[in-house]
């Protein structure tokens, strides 16, 4: 894995003549990992730097979370891009609107495992369960560090107890399992599904993926996407699938306003 600053030129040489389909995480990608979701702070510098993106005509911007879709619309806060949520069981964007059908059975058993948990896990300090709908994320970001192993056992026998479990994924992430349908989508399939959509779109145009993130539920994508374009993991160099990495968030906002001049170099 290459340090993406490094490479610059080497990007702007891929560019040439594609347009681009920008992917971003968010959590620990455009913003710092916070204590706790709500908590979550997307400064104004970055707001900024995505912004002028979001003017360059040959650039499209797809943010990719786990947070439900309403929730991660509201945290950036920013028009003509494509968001999607819950790792791709719902997406909203220019002329797209998207909702993955989950079934009563995994609806009911949805809801049975948050009482189960929000039950299990009274006692045990620091533990969140998000309800974003269509999912669950349990954080144990604030959980002390012996009351960890509790958490997993019990999250572990709710779920492998429940007779809808077959129904039912649970992934791993940074200080979070997110507990969704056993079929649905990944990060990885959701961005293969929107460039071959922007490349529809763009009437054959040749159309070049970037995506920046750095989670493991990202490594689906950057996996998916190896040999079709630019694939970052944001945190240090590490084990990943991506091609490159970058340190942290300040670096990302860095390689978005490099990124935005080098479009601006190229139509003009």
């Amino acid at each position: 894995m290459r340090y993406l600053l490094d490479d610059l030129d080497k990007i702007k040489d891929k560019l040439r003549g594609r347009d681009l389909l920008l992917f971003l995480d968010y959590d620990g990608t455009l913003s710092p990992i916070a204590a706790t979701p709500d908590k979550s702070v997307f400064s104004e510098g970055m707001r900024g730097s995505l912004k002028k993106l979001t003017g360059q005509p040959r650039c499209r911007i797809a943010v990719i979370s786990g947070r439900g879709l309403e929730n991660i619309k509201k945290k950036v806060g920013l028009k003509d891009i494509i968001y999607s949520g819950n790792h791709g069981l719902e997406i909203e964007g220019p002329q797209l609107r998207y909702k993955a059908a989950v079934s009563p059975l995994y609806k009911k058993a949805i809801g049975e495992i948050k009482d189960s948990l929000t039950a299990g896990l009274s006692k045990i300090k620091g533990a969140i369960i998000e309800d974003k709908g269509l999912s669950l994320s349990l954080h144990y970001r604030l959980v002390r560090k012996n009351d960890i192993p509790a958490l997993k056992n019990i999250l572990r026998r709710t779920v492998t107890d429940h007779p809808a479990k077959k129904r039912v994924m649970v992934r791993p992430g940074k200080m979070v399992f997110d507990i969704r349908p056993a079929s649905g989508l990944d990060k990885g399939k959701v961005a293969l599904w929107l460039l071959a959509r922007e490349s529809f779109r763009r009437r054959g145009r040749k159309v070049i993926p970037i995506y920046i993130g750095d989670d493991s539920t990202d490594e689906d994508a950057f996996a998916a996407l190896k040999g079709k374009g630019i694939t970052v993991c944001v945190g240090g160099e590490r084990k990943s699938s991506a091609q490159y990495y970058l340190k942290d968030t300040g670096q990302v906002r860095f390689f978005l306003r490099r990124l935005d001049g080098i479009l601006k170099e190229r139509e003009v």
